[in-house]
C-alpha cells in the first residue's frame, strides 16, 4: 500500500493518525499544497480529484475519501476497534463523523478558503478554479461558533463523541478543532468539557503526527 499524504492539511492529519492508531507501517508519499503538488500531473494519474487523502491498496484500488480508507484499514485490521465493535457503536461513530464533517469540518474550510490570500481562486479544493466569496467566510466562522458548542454538549455527557471509547469520529474532530487555529478559532474558555477531552486527545502518540 501507499499512502499519499500532506503534512500540513487536516484532512490527511485524519488519516494518518487513524494509521497510527491501527500500529501500521505504510509507505508514505508527501504531495506538497503549497505547491500544488496535487494538481500535477502525475499525481491527477492517481486522483484525478485532485485531493488528499490517497491511499492506494496492494490490489490496485485508489482510495480518496477518509471514511473509505478508514473502513478499509478497518476490515484488514479490525484491532483495535476505532469504528466501533457492534452494529450500535460503529453506527454512532458514523454518526458523529458525519456530524463532525458537515458542523466541523465543512465551516472551516469554507471561512479559510474564502478569506486566506493563499487560496485566492481556490475557494474549492480539486483541479478547478473558484473565487473566494467573503459572505462564505463569514457563515463559515458563524457555524464554527455554533459546533464548538455542539462538542460541548456532547462532551459534556459522554467522555468520547460515540460514546465511551475513542473513536474515528474523535480523531476527525480533534483534527478540524486544532486546525481552526490557522483562523484564530480556538475552544471557547467555558466549554471545559471539550477542553478536557482536546487535553486527553492530544496525549495520545498519534496526535504528534
Amino acid at each position: 500500500m501507499i499512502f499519499y499524504d500532506c503534512s500540513t492539511a487536516p484532512n490527511p492529519r485524519r488519516a494518518r493518525m487513524f494509521i497510527a492508531e491501527k500500529g501500521l507501517e505504510i509507505e508514505s508519499r508527501e504531495i506538497s499544497i503549497a505547491e500544488r503538488q496535487q494538481l500535477s500531473a502525475d499525481f491527477l494519474v492517481i486522483n484525478p480529484h485532485g485531493t488528499i487523502p490517497v491511499l492506494t491498496t496492494d490490489d490496485g484500488a485508489t482510495l480518496t475519501e477518509n471514511l473509505a480508507i478508514a473502513r478499509y484499514l478497518e476490515l484488514l485490521h479490525p484491532d483495535p476497534p476505532l469504528m466501533g465493535s457492534s452494529a450500535r457503536e460503529e453506527a454512532e461513530v458514523l454518526m458523529w463523523n458525519a456530524i463532525v464533517e458537515a458542523q466541523g469540518g465543512h465551516p472551516i474550510a469554507e471561512a479559510l478558503r474564502n478569506s486566506h490570500p493563499a487560496f485566492e481562486n481556490r475557494a474549492i479544493p480539486g483541479p478547478d478554479n473558484h473565487a473566494q466569496v467573503p459572505e462564505l467566510a463569514e457563515r463559515g466562522f458563524r457555524r464554527i461558533a455554533r459546533f464548538f458548542d455542539l462538542l460541548d454538549a456532547r462532551l459534556s455527557d459522554s467522555p468520547y463523541l460515540a460514546g465511551h471509547f475513542f473513536s474515528l469520529a474523535d480523531i476527525s474532530a480533534f483534527v478540524f478543532v486544532d486546525f481552526a487555529r490557522v483562523i484564530k478559532m480556538r475552544i471557547p474558555a467555558e466549554h471545559s468539557a471539550t477542553q478536557r477531552w482536546f487535553d486527553t486527545i492530544s496525549q495520545r502518540p498519534s496526535a504528534a503526527l
